[in-house]
């Protein structure tokens, strides 16, 4: 296993905050949504316009708008997530309900010079879907889930009295594994030692027999709002505000356990509970401009701001620990370390910032939209999610504090690269019936070329436009690939999972113009 850097001072300051450097990932890498149209051309926007999701992508794209429009996208999708982590392959599916790029355009043509108008644009979508299942488990002789509390509490320089206090510096790890007795002091060769319980078990060359069940739910919901000019129907410029409002909820269940005969090594199990939540609300922006150079050609470039974040993170753990030789068990809740309340911890975070190149050629380019036969379409995208960063807005934060989120941010620019994006699409029109095809690919965003990460759509589509009503149907199928870390050690590799998706999402999109 490759070893994936992590700063010492973040590995033992980690359990006072909720984040870690997934976080960063979290709120970038994931593919594009919109409407059912413009999923089915790979989600290609940057330079076609016509289509409120240009709201997203580049706003340019709503200066082709001369009269008035209202959408709405609802959609559905199948998943099932496959894992493998230590040679062994655990599989789980669930459904869930999504909402594409919705709202209302309102276009406006001079009636002097029809060749030039504006358009404003209001739009909701869920940028993001965070519903998911994912669980792994396999043998493991290499390392324990309870070394990472070890290493904290040996690191930190507390004693076992100032962890274990009703005000604990450690209180969602090392104070329950300190408390259950996951974690004690030992004496090896005279030296004062912190130990796992499980270790007695690698020490004797033996496996343990490890769990993790993960449960996600929220989503990333934006309202933006979107200005556009079309200038002789030869250059667009546009301009989008956007609130992206943010929900998440994880429940992480960790499960260790003897997988030997042999009662005298002193471990049988522990089972660790997480559960983490966070609102949040941010600000973006995005600037684009679409050239037409000849009737038939669309270039387009737009950028997007980082996205500025507020968040409020609550946490609270539970730990329960049986013991061998003496039988013993014990079990307790972090809520007994923070004053009998889930812990809360308030921050901003940057997302990175994004750059498009765009391209796309119309057969037949007309102004007279109904005799167009044909288009295609591309996007390449740069995002550069090594920019994401964390802040602290406390304005009583420690030294402590301003250390930890300097080793955060120096992890996330040690671990994350910027990666490039590609979507591709096409169109063919049929009088009022219209077929649609679209791919996509999203790099990997992981620096370290052992973790492995992508995500690949295949999309299909049909629309159909008449006397003002349009209503499209399409089929996207997503393939991704992404690695889960499910504990960190700062004195050797880590051990991670490999985590496949495949996504089918139905999505639907209703219209009217007027």
């Amino acid at each position: 296993m490759k070893r994936i850097i992590l700063s010492a001072c973040l590995l033992i300051s980690a359990s006072l905050y909720a984040q870690v450097p997934e976080d960063a990932i979290r709120y970038s890498f994931y593919p594009q949504n919109g409407t059912a149209r413009n999923l089915a051309i790979g989600g290609a926007m940057g330079s076609l316009g016509g289509d409120i999701n240009a709201t997203f992508v580049n706003p340019a794209g709503l200066g082709f708008y001369k009269t008035n429009e209202f959408v709405f996208t609802p959609g559905f999708f199948m998943q099932n997530n496959k894992a493998s982590y230590r040679d062994r392959n655990t599989e789980n599916k669930n459904n869930n309900f999504l909402f594409g790029s919705s709202g209302m355009i309102l276009g406006f043509a001079q009636r002097n010079n029809p060749n030039k108008s504006a358009a404003i644009s209001l739009a909701f979508t869920q940028t993001a879907n965070f519903n998911s299942h994912t669980q792994y488990r396999g043998l493991n002789n290499f390392s324990s889930f309870s070394e990472q509390f070890a290493e904290e509490f040996a690191k930190s320089g507390y004693s076992i009295d100032d962890v274990l206090n009703g005000n604990s510096p450690l209180p969602y790890t090392s104070a329950p594994a300190l408390y259950t007795y996951l974690i004690d002091t030992v004496k090896v060769n005279g030296v004062y030692q912190v130990k796992g319980a499980p270790e007695y078990i690698l020490d004797a060359g033996q496996a343990l027999m490890q769990e993790m069940d993960q449960k996600t739910k929220g989503a990333i919901s934006e309202l933006a709002l979107g200005l556009a000019h079309n200038s002789n129907d030869k250059w667009y410029i546009g301009l989008s505000i956007g609130l992206p409002l943010v929900q998440f909820n994880s429940v992480t269940r960790f499960s260790e356990y003897d997988t030997s005969s042999n009662t005298g090594n002193h471990f049988n199990r522990f089972d660790y509970t997480d559960d983490f939540s966070t609102t949040g609300m941010g600000l973006n922006g995005r600037l684009g401009v679409i050239y037409r150079p000849r009737d038939y050609i669309r270039l387009g470039l737009s950028v997007q701001t980082p996205t500025y974040f507020s968040f409020t993170d609550k946490r609270s753990t539970t730990l329960s620990t049986q013991l061998e030789n003496p039988v013993n068990g014990f079990s307790t809740s972090s809520n007994t370390f923070t004053n009998n309340q889930p812990g809360k911890v308030e921050y901003d975070q940057r997302s990175p910032f994004k750059v498009l190149l765009s391209a796309s050629y119309v057969f037949r380019e007309i102004a007279d939209v109904k005799k167009q036969r044909a288009f295609i379409t591309a996007d390449v995208e740069y995002v550069h999610h090594r920019g994401s960063k964390f802040v602290n807005t406390d304005d009583n934060a420690t030294e402590s504090d301003k250390v930890y989120y300097k080793a955060l941010n120096n992890t996330i620019k040690s671990n994350y690269k910027g990666n490039f994006n590609f979507r591709l699409g096409g169109e063919l029109k049929f009088n009022v019936i219209m077929g649609r095809l679209g791919f996509a690919y999203y790099g990997n965003p992981y620096k370290d070329a052992a973790l492995k990460a992508s995500r690949i759509l295949l999309s299909g589509g049909l629309g159909y436009r008449n006397k003002g009503f349009f209503i499209d149907l399409t089929y996207v199928h997503m393939v991704s690939k992404d690695t889960h870390v499910p504990y960190r050690l700062e004195d050797r590799a880590n051990t991670y999972a490999t985590v496949k998706q495949q996504k089918g999402n139905i999505v639907a999109t209703v219209g009217i113009k007027f």
